[in-house]
């Protein structure tokens, strides 16, 4: 069966790249977050998620990075939204997309956006 030809012929290459990357994007907000990390474990978890993500067929590279703010009294705090950093990168025939979620300041929200087409 040919996948693309029965499920995404009804859009473009375009949007498959950036519908790739968003549900990546969901997908890794909702999977981790509330994960324990601390600093000793941080560089780990980073390198967990990129891995894990870039094993989807449409997803060409990830880049994570956790901004930790270290205001606990315990040895680790939970991964939180406002705490990532993540590009997606996605490559459809030609066609590539960065997804990206990042704490705005402004909005005081850990935002999804596309960065790039």
């Amino acid at each position: 069966m040919d996948v693309n030809e029965k499920y995404f012929s009804n859009i473009t290459a375009r949007e498959r790249a950036i519908f790739e990357g968003g549900i990546s994007m969901g997908a890794l907000f909702h999977q981790f977050v509330g994960t324990p990390v601390n600093k000793d474990t941080k560089e780990g978890l980073e390198r967990t998620i990129e891995e894990s993500f870039k094993l989807q067929p449409a997803i060409e590279d990830v880049e994570v990075k956790i901004n930790l703010n270290d205001n606990s009294e315990f040895d680790y705090i939970s991964l939180s939204g406002d705490m990532l950093d993540v590009r997606i990168h996605t490559l459809i025939d030609n066609v590539k997309a960065v997804i990206r979620i990042e704490y705005i300041e402004e909005l005081n929200y850990p935002l999804m956006y596309v960065e790039k087409i």
